[in-house]
C-alpha cells in the first residue's frame, strides 16, 4: 500500500513509497484510512525543523478517521464498519501512575503516531481499542479526522487553564491550534478575544475575525501590548495562549498577561529564551505547559463537532488525494490553508 513516509533528516526528505499492509494483532483493531489532518508538525517534519523525537523511516499524520476493516479475536465492543476517530497515543506503558490515572497523554514510553509511530498517511492502521472514539452519524470524515486539533486545544483551555467567563483572552498564533483554542476560548465564555499573527497570516487572521474574534492584530503592524492594555481595566490578559513555539512570544506574553493571570503554552520551539524570567515572578504569573489529551477530551471534542459548537467550514481550506500531498502541506505552510485535509481512498 502506498504511503507517505520521512525517509531522512534533511528539508524535503518525504516521498509516497510503497509499504507492507500491517498485521493484526489479537488485541488491536484494524483501521481502514479516510481522511487525515495535516498539522503544522506535519509540514516541520517534512522541513525537518521539528523539535521532537522521531523514528525514521517514519509513515507521517496523526490526526485521523477511518473504519474498522478488522477486529483482532480478543478485542471486544468493536465491528466492522463503525467509523471512528482515533487517538495519537499508539502506544503507552499501561504500567505507570500516569497511566493508571488517565494521564496517560503523559506516559514516559508514550509513542504517538507520526512521530514515534508510523502513523495515518496511508491505507491502514492498527490501532489499541482503547483509543477508538465512535463518528458521530452527521459528522462528516473530514471534520472527524480534524477532532485531534480540537482535543489539544480543549485540553488547554479548558483542563490546563483557569478560564471565566468574562475573561480577556490573547492567542498568539492563528494556525490551526489557535483557531480550535479561539473557539473553545468562546465556547468556554471568554469576553474579549484577541488573536495574534504576522504578516503572513492575512487569510489565517480573517477566518479568526469571522469565527468570533473581537480583535485580530498583525503584529509587524501594530503593538499588541499597547493594544492590550487599552481593554478592560489596563491590567493585561487574564489569560494567553502561546500557538506559536517561538521565545519572542512568550517574552511578548510575559508583557501582555496581567498581575495574576495565566500563560498557557501549546507551541513547540527549540530556541533558547535569551530573555529575563524575572517578570513572571514580579507579576506571580501562572506558566502552564499543556499537551496532548486523553479519553474524556474526545468525546467532548466529538460532542462540539455534533452540536456544531466548533465550526470547521471556515477552517478546512482544501482537500486533497493522497497522491496531492504536497500541494496540501504547501498550501498550510504558505497560510492559503488554515487546514488541509486528505482524502484516503
Amino acid at each position: 500500500m502506498q504511503a507517505l513516509v520521512k525517509y531522512g533528516d534533511r528539508d524535503g526528505q518525504v516521498a509516497l513509497q510503497a509499504i507492507p499492509e500491517p498485521e493484526l494483532p489479537p488485541d488491536r483493531v484494524l483501521v481502514q484510512v479516510r481522511a487525515v489532518g495535516v498539522c503544522g508538525s506535519d509540514v516541520h517534519l517534512w522541513r525537518n525543523r521539528h523539535a521532537w523525537a522521531i523514528k525514521l523511516p517514519l509513515v507521517l499524520g496523526h490526526e485521523f478517521c477511518g473504519v474498522v476493516a478488522a477486529v483482532g479475536a480478543a478485542v471486544e465492543g468493536w465491528q466492522v464498519g463503525e467509523r471512528v476517530a482515533v487517538e495519537t497515543a499508539a502506544e503507552i506503558c499501561g504500567r505507570c501512575l500516569l497511566c493508571r490515572s488517565g494521564h496517560y497523554n503523559l506516559c514516559p514510553e508514550r509513542k504517538g503516531y507520526g512521530a514515534l509511530a508510523d502513523g495515518a498517511f496511508t491505507h491502514y492502521v492498527v490501532a489499541r481499542p482503547e483509543i477508538l472514539h465512535r463518528v458521530p452519524e452527521d459528522v462528516p470524515d473530514e471534520h472527524a479526522a480534524l477532532a485531534e486539533p480540537i482535543c489539544v486545544a480543549y485540553n488547554a483551555l479548558v483542563e490546563s487553564s483557569s478560564l471565566r467567563p468574562g475573561d480577556t483572552v490573547v492567542i498568539q498564533g492563528p494556525g490551526p491550534i489557535g483557531i480550535m483554542a479561539l473557539q473553545i476560548a468562546r465556547a468556554r465564555g471568554a469576553g474579549t478575544l484577541v488573536v495574534l499573527g504576522t504578516e503572513g497570516d492575512g487569510h489565517r487572521l480573517a477566518v479568526a475575525q469571522a469565527l468570533g474574534a473581537d480583535r485580530v492584530v498583525d503584529v509587524t503592524q501594530e503593538d499588541p501590548v499597547a493594544l492590550v492594555r487599552r481593554l478592560g481595566d489596563g491590567l493585561g490578559a487574564d489569560l494567553v495562549v502561546d500557538c506559536t513555539g517561538v521565545s519572542a512570544a512568550l517574552a511578548q506574553a510575559l508583557e501582555m498577561v496581567r498581575p495574576g493571570g495565566q500563560i498557557t503554552k501549546i507551541g513547540w520551539g527549540p530556541q533558547p529564551l535569551a530573555f529575563s524570567l524575572d517578570p513572571l515572578v514580579q507579576k506571580a504569573v501562572r506558566l502552564q505547559g499543556s499537551f496532548s489529551h486523553n479519553y474524556p477530551i474526545w468525546e467532548r471534542a466529538l460532542a462540539l463537532l455534533a452540536t456544531r459548537q466548533v465550526d470547521l467550514g471556515p477552517v478546512i481550506g482544501g482537500v486533497y488525494g493522497l497522491e496531492d500531498w504536497e500541494a496540501a502541506f504547501q498550501a498550510m505552510e504558505q497560510g492559503r490553508n488554515v487546514k488541509s485535509v486528505v482524502r484516503i481512498g
